[in-house]
């Protein structure tokens, strides 16, 4: 299936996404600084550079795009239909990147915490941030 947009437009598109500040971590960090929460962002001293670094409780908080970081059973999460091996691969490279992100901040005695785009839309947002004060408390 070739591709909707021309090569200038998708290029484009691809260029306006971030990946830090979104709107999910900035809902996040907003959350926690008005409930007395300090952190550190993007620490590229650590594995995965994670979203919000809070060294205070040695908890870290990763904010993942549903799409980015291949959500299970997800309704934002879509294999696109052109260049399907293409992102694929580069799906499951970031899913195993996280995994192994995980694994050496547990071994460092860090506290994990992710946080899924979908989780952070308006029907869910209030529920999630909730259980977030509550694993930080």
């Amino acid at each position: 299936m070739a591709d909707v947009h021309t090569i200038e437009q998708r290029s484009y598109n691809m260029q306006q996404i971030r990946s830090t500040n979104t709107k999910p971590e900035m809902l996040v960090r907003r959350f926690l600084h008005a409930n007395g929460f300090r952190y550190k962002l993007h620490d590229k001293t650590l594995p995965g550079k994670p979203d919000i670094v809070l060294p205070k409780y040695k908890t870290i908080i990763f904010i993942h795009g549903c799409f980015w970081h291949g959500h299970e059973r997800c309704k934002y999460f879509v294999v696109p239909k052109t260049r399907t091996d293409w992102w694929t691969n580069k799906i499951n490279t970031n899913k195993t990147n996280d995994t192994k992100a995980v694994k050496a901040l547990r071994k460092a005695g860090w506290k994990i915490i992710t946080v899924w785009e979908c989780k952070l839309k308006p029907a869910k947002l209030e529920d999630t941030l909730n259980a977030l004060l509550k694993k930080l408390s």
